[in-house]
């Protein structure tokens, strides 16, 4: 890996000679505000002006690309992209298209590991470098933490925005937000898609749930700020998604196009206050999101492609002024609509500076190019986009050095100390719903021998697993005998049998269930597993309105997610060598009269 300082040629480092210096704390240059915006503003003009149309539509774009390695990905992912992008590798896709930006995915095979991350980064960096307007990549991610992670373990993986809001601390979200931060940062990503500020308001929404920090619109505002101010301090861009906000629909963006009934008054009171708070704080970016906000756009059209959402509400009566990424234009509720040749163009006309992962690259780059060439789109509305997207870069640090190195990765991804913190932020998020007759904490004389059975939902990338042997192991550690009996998430009459008979020879059970629905046969294994008459502790590992589906439970949890992090909390409560500190930071409904609230806002018991 190169140094930082001698891996930029002469030429490219003449031409990104914008930026006066990152340092270790990734600070901007102090100096007058007003003149020091201005004159970034100015840089950021004559660059824009050494490009040609063909580079300025590119640089709009940030691309999935497939492999480990810019220059030599596995064979498979090679053939991936020629299919996909009519390239074999990131750095042929820079080179093809000048992109502004790669978004790293899981799937794609881009998040093996630290070190790996970083090489990969560097690597796009220098293919960037050696374009004829060398401009740095804004490489970015998905690393929400909690149940989207794109990074896994050896980095630290925090709770998740949910469990952040039953801890309740800013402090914790801060934290969390600054570490996590510090480690995208330390692999070459200068830009994660975090947090998320929709208000969760419907106990059915399908796409968000615990990846909101709540259902009160002041305190998601809070956690909002938090993280936006720890991201940021450690020089990684934060985007607040999904606006005008995702969090009141039972439909999946993914695959379907949503609707968001509220009204304009509404609207200000439940959905704006989060993006008013991540505005206030100085926020990179806000993503868009793929819904129909009727109140807003008597059109219909999704948010992503309405100028009166984005330029009529975001940028003028909100006044935000930094860069609008769109959501992924690859999903179902951008493309019913319009084909993939329009969606790009009509975005950019609604107000998006970032176009996020078309499906076909080579169609939208063209019909971008064929926008401004007939004039449906001015080229100086692109260069405003793109005065935008560099001013952004070089508060973060790109056109002073773009690259990393091993040692910043082994400075800061995955440390002791940063897995410790995680540790205890967790520790302050598990909430205890139920508790009857005080049967927690277990006892180790009493209940020494567990079963944990229940569901074993796919973790997140790299994030461990599965629950079942994650909890099983933590408890062996805590001195109970614990043994894993994985039963899914639709368990038959066949295994839920073999369960109770393997509960027959221990004292106590662990049940993990996974949003249990009327009809969920995860109804029926707890069921059974109670009418053992041995002590059964529920807990639920993703949504927190299990227990409203559930009869006869004595001792419930919440831990709002079910990475390692969260799972060891949990038993760590479960055995009494932590109290539960956790709140409901959302409430939970009756499932016989929905409307009636079974346990509030707040609710969370204490030993």
């Amino acid at each position: 890996m190169h140094s930082r300082r001698t891996v930029l040629t002469t030429a490219a480092a003449a031409a990104c000679a914008m930026g006066t210096g990152g340092g270790a704390v990734h600070a901007v240059a102090s100096g007058p505000r007003a003149a020091g915006a201005a004159d970034a503003r100015a840089r950021a003009a004559r660059l824009v002006s050494r490009m040609n149309l063909e580079e300025k539509v590119g640089q709009l774009f940030v691309m999935r690309v497939y492999g480990h390695s810019a220059t030599d990905p596995d064979p498979a992912d090679a053939e991936t992209n020629r299919k996909e992008m009519g390239v074999s590798n990131a750095a042929e896709l820079v080179a093809k298209y000048h992109l502004g930006g790669i978004i790293y995915f899981g799937w794609a095979h881009n998040t093996r590991e630290p070190h790996q991350i970083a090489d990969l980064s560097n690597g796009i960096q220098r293919a960037a470098a050696a374009q004829r307007v060398p401009v740095p990549l804004l490489i970015s991610t998905d690393q929400e933490h909690g149940i989207v992670a794109r990074i896994g373990a050896p980095a630290t993986l925090f709770p998740g925005a949910m469990a952040l809001g039953a801890g309740r601390s800013r402090e914790d979200a801060r934290t969390a937000g600054r570490i996590a931060g510090e480690e995208l940062y330390a692999m070459g990503i200068r830009q994660d898609y975090a947090p998320v500020a929709d208000v969760n308001v419907n106990p059915a929404n399908p796409v968000i749930g615990v990846r909101s920090f709540g259902s009160g619109p002041k305190a998601v505002a809070r956690l909002v700020t938090a993280q936006v101010q720890g991201y940021q301090r450690a020089g990684v861009a934060a985007t607040a998604k999904h606006f005008p906000g995702h969090g009141d629909t039972d439909t999946d963006s993914h695959v379907g196009l949503p609707y968001i009934r509220h009204t304009a008054q509404e609207w200000e009171r439940l959905d704006a206050p989060p993006f008013r708070a991540a505005i206030e704080a100085g926020i990179d970016s806000i993503m868009t999101a793929h819904i129909v906000v009727p109140a807003f756009d008597a059109s219909e059209d999704p948010a992503t492609l309405s100028r009166p959402i984005l330029t009529g509400v975001l940028r003028e009566r909100l006044g935000f002024d930094g860069v609008v990424v769109t959501d992924s234009l690859g999903m179902q509720g951008v493309r019913t609509k319009y084909g993939d040749a329009r969606v790009p163009v009509l975005a950019l006309k609604a107000g998006v500076d970032q176009l996020l992962n078309p499906p076909d690259i080579a169609v939208a780059f063209a019909s971008v190019l064929k926008a401004v060439r007939t004039g449906e789109l001015s080229e100086r509305a692109i260069d405003e986009k793109l005065i935008r997207i560099f001013l952004l870069k070089e508060r973060r640090g790109l056109f002073d050095d773009p690259y990393t190195t091993h040692r910043a990765v082994e400075r800061s991804v995955g440390t002791r100390r940063h897995l410790a913190t995680a540790d205890r932020i967790a520790d302050r998020t598990t909430t205890l719903l139920v508790n009857d007759g005080g049967l927690l904490p277990l006892s180790r004389r009493a209940q020494r021998r567990l079963l944990v059975a229940g569901a074993d939902a796919a973790s997140p990338s790299g994030t461990g697993g599965p629950p079942t042997k994650v909890l099983a192991e933590t408890f062996n550690q805590l001195g109970f005998t614990a043994t894993a009996l994985p039963t899914g998430t639709a368990p038959t009459q066949e295994l839920i049998d073999r369960t109770v008979a393997a509960l027959r020879t221990q004292d106590a059970a662990i049940v993990t269930t996974y949003n249990v629905t009327p009809s969920s046969s995860q109804r029926a294994l707890v069921e059974a597993l109670l009418g053992t008459g041995k002590p059964v502790v529920q807990v639920a590992v993703r949504n927190p309105y299990d227990i409203a589906q559930l009869t006869g439970v004595r001792a419930a949890l919440a831990t709002y997610s079910w990475t390692d992090v969260e799972l060891r909390a949990a038993a760590r409560v479960i055995a009494g060598r932590r109290d539960p500190e956790g709140k409901l930071p959302v409430p939970v409904m009756r499932a016989d009269a929905p409307r009636s609230v079974l346990y509030p806002v707040g609710h969370g018991l204490s030993y």
